[in-house]
């Protein structure tokens, strides 16, 4: 019916808001100069293609200066809260498009009419008009749809001009009403008829001319607590309502002694009226109580909602006005915010379907008494003082309930007690209680939505019975930790989880609950590991599911994440999934084995590793020899023992690379150090024994040498038996261990059990070969050299 008006309101505040920058110079700017030059100045920075223009709480003055033949494409115009007293409508006479006009809570008196044909909505309420403004001009206005009107006096012959149109929404802001020509109400054409009135006016032939106008009716500020009728005055509420039009009546601010009260619905009773709804209602006191017979017969009536109910009786017969109330038997009766602590039933069958008894004082006692309701689809309980739920149950199991609402009161349920509920009910809401887990087991078995959210629920327990009907289960708000699993509610599509103590949802909610079209588990405090990795993914990949994603779902755990959504949290796959990680560390592994396999064959890595470790180690004893060693009578840093047959290395190679020009290091060679006169055998071991390491160069032609032999015997014998670690074997060509003699079994046991250096083939190796065997060779000789600085040939042989 007031569709259209509402339409437009929501469209002139929405492109109000958006083109409000475009409207004035300043947002707060109030005009008091209404001079064509300022005013056109005003709208000069307005673009002439706007189609929205706010100028409410602008003017002090009247704009009839008011330019506005630029803007062609003007839609709406809001001109309301100023204080205008004139208007020449002529103005907009350039505004072809204008749809939507607003001059109200002006102070018009009179206006100059122009036809605007494209004109929907065209409201000129509460101003200071005496007469009813209605031109000639407006009956020609076919497209009008809202007309708002004011005035002081309300004739016949000011609504005859509008009279043939066809109208969805006229509203009468009559303020200051003084005179109501009976009669004039029906004159108009429309679908919904809207009435404010003053306070304390005779509203009763405003009332019965109203319901005779439109099909939808609504009256604001009905108030009878001083006026006084007297019995000699025709009251048309006590008239039969025959011809009415209205079948959908709204009275707000209802203000008026029981007896009016009553006589307003026995009116009504009689009328067409199929639905009543009266908000703020207030009984006045009176001196005395009368209760009449109430006449419940012939009638369309099929639903009354009172909402917000003041009783200023501080004594009245409760039980007969609830009587009074639950006699009418129609179909859907509402009393809410009435403060009941009771409600009284007839002692028969009765014809309710629907009850709203919402934001009472109502007890467990409402179920003391056997309420015969066979009918009953619909109860709201809704904010009252309910506390035992099976005492509700064994109530609902003689209806027929389809949708009960137990929401706001102080109900629990106590295990052990049986709970019985119509096989009908299918929408039960327990929101706001003290329930814990135990409710489950007084959940009806047919339920299809349940609603559980702000109670104390901690876990679902798996034994409670098969909810194969559930498809919606709203439980927020609550403790629970974990998303719970759909074993027993395999058909639900519609889950709303959010605000309970949710970490890490398992793996039981994403294998049974299949169904689920829509999830709500926002503001639960996360912790963003890999067990939330599957609900991530999910939130991702199902668009629409996650109801609030990505916003509600942001990391409690750990603090470093704390407050990132949960769509920008990265958890790799091989992070998480400790079979491929295992696998991928293999599978790497081996590709670093063949890869230094490769490295190995290609550039001998494992000779250069085995000659750095053999350096290293000679650093680290080179460090650690005692000072009693480095004070024997040592002459020399190496003895070379080798064969004549691999003289030419040992001259051309060897002894080039260690005896180099700076004389750093000294060597021992027996065509050179050998004293004649002696046996061999004493410069072999006079040699060792002057020399820091004896080193000996193996070959095919090392063992095929006596004297080579003998040599290696004498420095075998220093090394087990004087604890030296003097020994260097260098392996200048490989020896087959078949080709070593038997008798040389100490030769076999030191290629067995020392570590020997071995010539290396390629001249790029042959740099590190050299700096291990100088590593390994090199001390200080100074103090030495100084003890024996003087020491001679002759003594030399003295001492051997």
């Amino acid at each position: 019916m007031g569709i259209m008006r509402n339409i437009y309101i929501l469209y002139s505040i929405v492109l109000s808001v958006l083109c409000g920058a475009l409207l004035l110079p300043e947002a707060n700017e109030i005009i008091t100069d209404c001079s064509q030059d300022y005013l056109k100045n005003v709208l000069m920075d307005m673009s002439p293609k706007t189609t929205t223009m706010d100028l409410s709480h602008k003017f002090t003055c009247q704009p009839q200066n008011l330019d506005l033949s630029p803007f062609s494409k003007l839609k709406v115009l809001i001109l309301s809260h100023n204080r205008i007293q004139h208007l020449d409508m002529s103005i907009f006479q350039f505004n072809k498009e204008l749809e939507y006009l607003d001059l109200s809570y002006n102070c018009l008196r009179n206006i100059s009419c122009y036809s605007l044909l494209a004109l929907k909505h065209l409201d000129l309420s509460f101003n200071d008009f005496n007469n009813i403004p209605i031109c000639q001009e407006f009956g020609s206005m076919s497209q009008l749809e809202f007309l708002g009107l004011s005035g002081t006096q309300i004739r016949k012959s000011d609504l005859q001009t509008v009279a043939h149109l066809s109208l969805s929404t006229i509203f009468l802001g009559l303020k200051h009403l003084s005179y109501y020509e009976e009669g004039s109400l029906p004159l108009l054409n429309t679908e919904r008829l809207h009435i404010v009135l003053p306070e304390n006016a005779d509203y009763r032939f405003i009332l019965h001319n109203g319901i005779h106008t439109s099909k939808t009716l609504e009256m604001t500020n009905i108030n009878m607590d001083q006026f006084t009728s007297q019995e000699s005055q025709k009251n048309p509420l006590l008239e039969s309502p025959t011809g009415s039009k209205t079948s959908h009546l709204l009275l707000r601010n209802v203000d008026v002694p029981w007896q009016e009260f009553f006589q307003i619905l026995q009116f009504i009773w009689h009328s067409s009226i199929q639905q009543l709804q009266i908000q703020n209602l207030t009984i006045g006191a009176q001196s005395e109580f009368k209760f009449k017979p109430f006449n419940y017969s012939n009638t369309l009536m099929k639903a009354l909602k009172v909402e917000h109910v003041t009783v200023k009786i501080y004594s009245f017969p409760q039980d007969i006005i609830y009587l009074f109330l639950t006699h009418m038997d129609i179909e859907n009766l509402t009393i809410s915010g009435a403060g009941m602590p009771h409600i009284i039933f007839p002692n028969y069958p009765t014809k309710f379907q629907h009850l709203n008894f919402a934001n009472n004082s109502l007890t467990d006692e409402l179920f003391v008494n056997t309420l015969q309701l066979p009918h009953l689809k619909t109860f709201v309980l809704q904010r009252n003082k309910l506390e035992i739920l099976s005492t509700v149950s064994s109530f609902a199991t003689k209806t027929s309930l389809v949708y009960l609402d137990l929401s706001q009161n102080l109900l629990q349920y106590a295990d052990g007690k049986d709970c019985y509920w119509p096989e009908t009910l299918t929408t039960l809401n327990l929101s706001s209680n003290k329930f814990i887990d135990s409710v489950f087991k007084c959940v009806p078995k047919s339920i299809q939505v349940l609603d559980l959210h702000n109670n104390d629920i901690r876990t679902i327990p798996r034994e409670i019975a098969d909810l194969k009907a559930l498809r919606e289960l709203n439980i927020a708000s609550n403790s629970l930790t974990d998303l719970p699993g759909c074993d027993n509610f395999q058909r639900l599509s519609v889950l709303n989880i959010e605000m309970n103590s949710i970490i890490s949802p398992s793996l039981d909610f994403f294998q049974t609950c299949q169904e689920v079209q829509s999830l709500k588990a926002g503001g639960n405090p996360f912790r963003c590991t890999c067990d939330l990795r599957n609900f991530i993914n999910l939130g991702k990949k199902s668009q629409g599911l996650m109801i609030g994603w990505p916003d509600a779902y942001t990391c409690e755990y750990p603090l470093e994440l704390k407050g990132i959504p949960l769509e920008n949290v990265d958890l790799p796959e091989i992070s998480c999934n400790t079979p491929l990680l295992i696998a991928v560390i293999l599978i790497v592994g081996l590709i670093w084995t063949v890869v230094i396999a490769v490295l190995c064959i290609r550039f001998d890595l494992p000779w250069y590793l085995r000659m750095i470790a053999q350096w290293t180690q000679t650093q680290y004893r080179v460090r650690n020899v005692p000072l009693e060693e480095l004070k024997r009578t040592i002459q020399f840093h190496a003895f070379i023992s080798y064969s004549e047959g691999d003289s030419l290395w040992v001259k051309n190679e060897l002894i080039p690379n260690l005896e180099k020009e700076d004389t750093s290091i000294l060597i021992c060679l027996h065509e050179r150090h050998f004293i004649p006169g002696k046996s061999v055998v004493e410069n072999i071991i006079n040699c060792i024994e002057k020399s820091y390491k004896s080193i000996f160069i193996l070959s095919p032609n090392f063992v095929q040498s006596e004297w080579c032999h003998y040599e290696l015997y004498f420095a075998h014998h220093k090394l087990f038996h004087e604890g030296s670690n003097n020994l260097i074997l260098i392996l200048l060509e490989p020896i087959p261990q078949y080709s070593i003699p038997t008798r040389y079994h100490k030769l076999k046991a030191l290629m067995a059990q020392r570590t020997y250096l071995e010539w290396p083939k390629e001249k790029n190796k042959h740099g590190l070969f050299w700096a291990n065997l100088r590593a390994a060779i090199n001390i200080n000789l100074s103090e030495s050299g100084k003890m024996n600085k003087s020491q001679t040939m002759s003594e030399l042989l003295k001492e051997s």
